[in-house]
């Protein structure tokens, strides 16, 4: 029942011609070297030191696609991960205090990224749950508390970690502290977690803070990178290998940038580079787009120690230890996109048992997207992987209807419907 259920929700975000936000694994293909040099490369060895890729990409190359991929390699080798949208508005690089509470608020745990229900926890709640019952050794929070002892042997080994900040220590503490036996009514309970959670996500005054809680300071503009680095230390310190971050650059939001606060974030950026090898746990991967490295007013360009530490796009397949993965460059033929498809039909046919025996078979989901790749516009707007997968759902709900479309026809439809997106 659960396979079926996230089977609909694959197949209804691919019918808007959207990678959907869990299941990727199950039908991608053309990533899969890379895959395998981020496994053998990176998050084998993210433990041991500080990693940061970059990723250059047109719209539609698949940045977004790689990256819910990624984020379950990452879950599988045992590592945390955050997606954050880089933006202007909700968490722009020139103010890095707000790219980390950007981080807080989108970290996933594996068990709260695979749970099928309805979640109502903050994310970084659950990190911080999970966290005390590894440190433990304790299996379960019985009826929401856990005992003294599980606490303060949670407590020490916080406590002695040199690499957390003792203001987020404190606030992980008293975060911990709502599951004693002692504490609160839960209504009262969730009032303070949520408090808590305030204070890392930058909500909040000092003062309201200082006197609740006891700490000395907030998150702000002076302390966002040392509280980075607490919490990759925080997240090690919880069992796992490591934090994976997805910065995702919204579509050219550094050129809307003045002049002084696109400085300022090529400084962040630099400084993220010049540090993170010293910040074993983190792997930070930032997808933009080729502008990105090449505009002479915003681009990198304009900054030489960037273009030193960075580089440019090479034309040629990313490898996993490029500095640059250049997304433009992905070779996929057209007996992957035939393998993928077929992959969906499995997925279609989960989605829809009763549908499996009206699907077209193997061989004729080949001729279709062999077809589709004839019809396709090499230079069209809307990448071929986008209108493929769409307009194979669309084919398969045809023949569920028993109103099969031309080829052509139905392209047609589909690529009118991508443009309006």
């Amino acid at each position: 029942m659960i396979e079926q259920k996230s089977s609909v929700q694959i197949v209804e975000s691919l019918r808007r011609g959207l990678p959907p936000q869990r299941g990727v694994d199950r039908y991608s293909v053309g990533n899969e070297k890379l895959i395998n040099g981020i496994k053998k490369f990176h998050l084998t060895g993210i433990d041991e030191r500080g990693i940061i890729r970059f990723i250059s990409g047109s719209w539609g190359a698949g940045k977004t696609h790689f990256f819910r991929l990624l984020r379950e390699v990452a879950f599988q080798n045992n590592c945390l991960v955050s997606n954050v949208e880089l933006s202007v508005n909700e968490a722009p690089l020139n103010k890095f205090e707000r790219v980390f509470y950007a981080i807080v608020r989108n970290i996933m745990t594996p068990s709260y990224y695979t749970e099928d229900e309805v979640q109502t926890a903050a994310p970084f709640g659950r990190v911080v749950q999970e966290s005390l019952l590894y440190l433990a050794n304790s299996s379960a929070v019985v009826a929401d508390h856990v005992s003294y002892e599980d606490y303060n042997k949670a407590s020490q080994a916080l406590m002695l970690d040199p690499s957390i900040d003792i203001d987020f220590k404190k606030m992980i503490q008293k975060y911990w502290e709502t599951y004693l036996p002692e504490a609160a009514e839960r209504t009262v309970q969730e009032q303070t977690r949520g408090e808590i959670l305030q204070w890392f996500s930058g909500e909040g005054t000092l003062g309201s803070h200082r006197k609740r809680f006891g700490v000395n300071k907030v998150v702000g503009k002076d302390n966002a990178k040392l509280m980075l680095q607490s919490l990759t230390g925080f997240v090690r310190l919880s069992g796992y290998k490591g934090l994976l971050i997805l910065f995702d650059e919204a579509e050219k939001s550094y050129s809307v940038m003045r002049k002084s606060a696109l400085q300022d974030a090529h400084n962040n950026l630099l400084s993220l580079i010049n540090n993170v090898e010293t910040l074993p746990g983190l792997f930070l991967i930032y997808a933009t787009t080729p502008d990105f490295f090449t505009d002479p007013k915003h681009g990198i360009v304009i900054y030489g120690a960037l273009v030193g530490r960075i580089g440019k796009p090479e034309n040629r397949q990313p490898r996993a230890l490029d500095t640059i993965w250049n997304f433009d460059d992905v070779a996929i033929e057209l007996p992957d996109y035939q393998t993928a498809a077929n992959k969906i039909r499995e997925i279609y046919a989960t989605a829809y048992p009763e549908a499996e025996t009206e699907l077209p078979s193997t061989t004729a989901v080949n001729k279709f997207v062999k077809d589709l790749h004839r019809i396709h516009p090499s230079l069209s707007a809307v990448r071929f992987w986008r209108g493929m997968i769409s307009a194979l759902i669309t084919h398969f709900d045809d023949y569920l209807e028993g109103e099969i479309r031309p080829t052509e026809q139905l392209y047609d439809d589909v690529m009118d419907r991508l443009r309006e997106d």
